[in-house]
Order: structure tokens, then C-alpha cells, then sequence
């Protein structure tokens, strides 16, 4: 079963009204719809037939509709990417609600991948974010990579290859160089290890045949699944790709190891050659 990335499921749930901030005025336990300005306040967009409107604030949008009630009645898979980074900022900022500064956040930086792609100087550029919030999402990011790793030493990779899909491109996606990492499997399809073996330039890396059957024997490894990113974010292989896959086939099978699958890593796109019927 796949495994995909998922904050919601990650993060501590923090206080439950710490979502709530945002231009509009504070109802107390058991109010009714907000009144209307008083005059000579600034006005609001008035509470609906039950709808949300811009600008106000979360307590008072209809609770099917608040972030963390929806999380907690449907599901994560339910929110849309900007409810589900509004629960992990917790508060927004005057003027905007938490939701209402995730959209704009996720449109500044193009995605949620994006954002949390960012480095620390573009990351505290944003409104509303800063140190803490960065290193927060830095921890939240590495706990899924383990969280995968932790899977595949748990489950027969062989059963599960989509988990062993998953946890590489979680590694080797946004690298800015190309890498060449290895997957080491014992008779059942265990994981034994994971390295990185080769790291080159944005286009291209020099793997040899014998350092990967090296490792295998270091790791007394059975089979072997490699991977490798193409920075470029295109995931097609390349001649060059194919060609490597046959050498890596052949000096494995002088050792007695299998290799049982090569994965081109791209942007958004993973490339399997075994099931091209290229090994």
C-alpha cells in the first residue's frame, strides 16, 4: 500500500482555537451570528445563510466547514492543502484568517511541495512565518522520510514496491545534484540498508558496476533496488540510463543478486524500469 505524504497525519493537533484569528468579531460560547458594524467601525461581510465569508474569522464559519472539525469528523484526506497547512500555522495574521493566509502562502510559493522545499532565507520571507515555523516543517519533513524508512524495514519490499517507490523519490526528489542511491534486501526483501552511492553534477552521475556489487557483499544482500533523480525533474530514462541498468544486471548476476528494479526519479513522476520490461 502506498504511503504518501501526509501533514495532517504528522503533526500535534494543537490548541483548538488557535486557528481562529482573522478580522471579525469574537462571538462568545453559544452566540449567535455575528451583529452587524456599529457604525463608524469597520464593516464585515455579514454571517450568510450559514456560509463563510471573506475575512472572518474560522469560529464563526459553519463547523463542518472548520478545519480541524472537518479533520476530526472526515478525515485528513478530506481538506484541501490550504486547510490542512492552516492547522499547522494555527493562527493567521489581521485581516486574514489561518486559511485564508495558507492560500495565499501555497500561491506564493507555487504548492505545498514547494513551500516545503523552500530554504530558511525564502521560507521567513512570507508573512506570517518565521524560525520556529521552518524548523517545525523541517522536523515534520524528516519524520515522514523516517516514517517510510521505518516501513520498508518492516513490510517485503517485494510485496509492496509502491512503499519502496515512495520512500525513494521522498529522498531523492528535490536533490539540486543528481544521486544514485541503492536499496539492499535480504532473501525475503527486507530492507538491509539504503545508501547513497554516487552523487554528481545537475546532469548527470558516474556510477560503477562494482562499488554497487561491493556494497551488496558488505551487506550480504540478496537483492538490490536502485534509484537515481533526475534534477532536471524529467523522469523519461535516457540511453544512457538503460544502458547502466543492463551493467548493473549483469555484474549482480556474477555475484548471485538480483537487481530487482531501477527507478528514474523526476518532478512529480517516478519511472520504474522493470516495468518497462527493461531489466
Amino acid at each position: 500500500m502506498p504511503y504518501h505524504f501526509n501533514v495532517a497525519k504528522i503533526i500535534h493537533i494543537q490548541d483548538r482555537d488557535s486557528t481562529t484569528q482573522g478580522v471579525g468579531i469574537r462571538r462568545q460560547a453559544g452566540a449567535g451570528p455575528p451583529p452587524v458594524a456599529a457604525q463608524g467601525c469597520a464593516s464585515l461581510e455579514p454571517y450568510r445563510n450559514g456560509k463563510k465569508g471573506e475575512g472572518m474569522a474560522i469560529t464563526d464559519w459553519p463547523a463542518t466547514e472548520r478545519p480541524r472539525e472537518k479533520l476530526a469528523q472526515r478525515g485528513p484526506e478530506a481538506l484541501t492543502d490550504a486547510e490542512l497547512l492552516a492547522i499547522f500555522l494555527r493562527t493567521g495574521v489581521p485581516g486574514r484568517s489561518a486559511v485564508d493566509l495558507a492560500a495565499e502562502l501555497l500561491d506564493r510559493f507555487g504548492g505545498l511541495r514547494a513551500m516545503l522545499g523552500a530554504d530558511q532565507d525564502t521560507f521567513c520571507d512570507a508573512p506570517g512565518l518565521g524560525a520556529a515555523k521552518y524548523l517545525q516543517l523541517q522536523a515534520v519533513t524528516e519524520m515522514t522520510r523516517r516514517f517510510l524508512a521505518e516501513t520498508l524495514t518492516r513490510e517485503a519490499v517485494i510485496e509492496s514496491a509502491s512503499a519502496a517507490r515512495d520512500y525513494l523519490t521522498a529522498r531523492l526528489r528535490d536533490r539540486e545534484r543528481e544521486v544514485f542511491a541503492a536499496l539492499f534486501l535480504d532473501t525475503r526483501h527486507r530492507v538491509l540498508a539504503f545508501e547513497e552511492l554516487f552523487t554528481g553534477t545537475i546532469d548527470g552521475a558516474t556510477v560503477h558496476a562494482r562499488e554497487l556489487v561491493r556494497r551488496a557483499l558488505h551487506h550480504n544482500a540478496a537483492a538490490v533496488i536502485v534509484a537515481h533523480n533526475h534534477p532536471s525533474g524529467v523522469a523519461e530514462p535516457s540511453a544512457a540510463d538503460a544502458d547502466l541498468t543492463r551493467r548493473l544486471v549483469s555484474a549482480l548476476e556474477l555475484v548471485e543478486v538480483r537487481l530487482l528494479d531501477h527507478f528514474v526519479i523526476g518532478d512529480g513522476a517516478v519511472v520504474s524500469l522493470a516495468q518497462r520490461g527493461q531489466l
